[in-house]
């Protein structure tokens, strides 16, 4: 009775990953075929396998300027919001007043805010900022990391907190403290090394949100020096034509970085969120 349920689930399981990564495989197999062939049978493989339609992509794409604008958006970005978050997160939890309470309830409320509610008053709240600082907000990588600051707060101190709540002792950082540990050391030799599993959860969660981000640096990057490649893939997309095959190689090469960063790091993903998501 036990065997052929087993087998039904995991051939149940098998068939679900197949449903769910079949806009993988339609977008890998066509990035290969020229227009032609992938109007005739979109789902077959390609005659042949060439990186034609790769090399015309980042062409096009000028694909190494917004792989560059891409990563140092990601990596700077990722950076600041592990450092601020962790702190911040440590700091909420270890305090017990009323004040701490009230900045981590509004933090978290932040999160149910849906980003198209905030997007016209946040580009006028920038108009404004550059107008009363000088500070350009729009149109440039330092703006734009500015705002992926703000709307990443919430969900990574969220994460730091439970984190530190449930996993960390506090008795360890008295211990370190006994010792001769200021709140600076105490913070970089001991909590911060203790919290590498949340951490590394929210890299991953924050690389592929901001890596694939396309709607925000629509919204703020309008130069072409500027482009990341989310914004870079609109290009093959007209009012009129659609260049599909040049599409899919785009949209390719804009994951494969991706994968790659999150197989490096899955193994941590489960433990953080498990960790980070003990109420405190």
């Amino acid at each position: 009775m036990n065997k052929p349920r087993k087998i039904a689930s995991s051939a149940l399981l098998v068939i679900c990953s197949l449903v769910w990564l079949s806009p993988i495989y339609i977008i890998f197999t066509n990035s290969f075929k020229s227009r032609e062939e992938m109007y005739a049978n979109a789902m077959a493989l390609p005659e042949t396998f060439s990186l034609r339609y790769y090399l015309d992509a980042m062409n096009r794409l000028d694909f190494l300027g917004a792989f560059k604008n891409s990563l140092i958006l990601t990596v700077v970005s990722v950076a600041l919001l592990i450092v601020f978050c962790s702190m911040a997160g440590w700091m909420i939890a270890r305090s017990n007043g009323k004040v701490s309470r009230v900045i981590y309830a509004v933090l978290i409320l932040t999160m149910l805010i849906p980003f198209q509610t905030l997007m016209m008053p946040l580009m006028q709240e920038m108009n404004s900022i550059t107008k009363a600082t000088g500070l350009q907000m729009k149109d440039t990588l330092g703006g734009l990391i500015f705002m992926y600051l703000g709307f990443g707060a919430g969900m990574g101190i969220f994460l730091c907190y439970g984190f530190v709540k449930g996993s960390l002792p506090k008795s360890l950082e008295e211990a370190a403290t006994i010792d001769g540990c200021n709140t600076w050391q105490l913070f970089w030799h001991i909590v911060f090394p203790t919290m590498k599993p949340v951490l590394v959860t929210l890299s991953i969660l924050d690389v592929i949100w901001i890596w694939n981000d396309y709607l925000l640096p629509s919204l703020t990057l309008k130069s072409k020096i500027n482009q990341t490649i989310p914004i870079g893939t609109q290009m093959f997309f007209g009012q009129y034509t659609i260049e599909w095959n040049l599409a899919m190689a785009a949209l390719m090469l804009t994951i494969i970085p991706v994968i790659i960063f999150y197989l490096c790091a899955q193994k941590y993903i489960v433990k953080g969120v498990a960790a980070g998501a003990v109420k405190g």
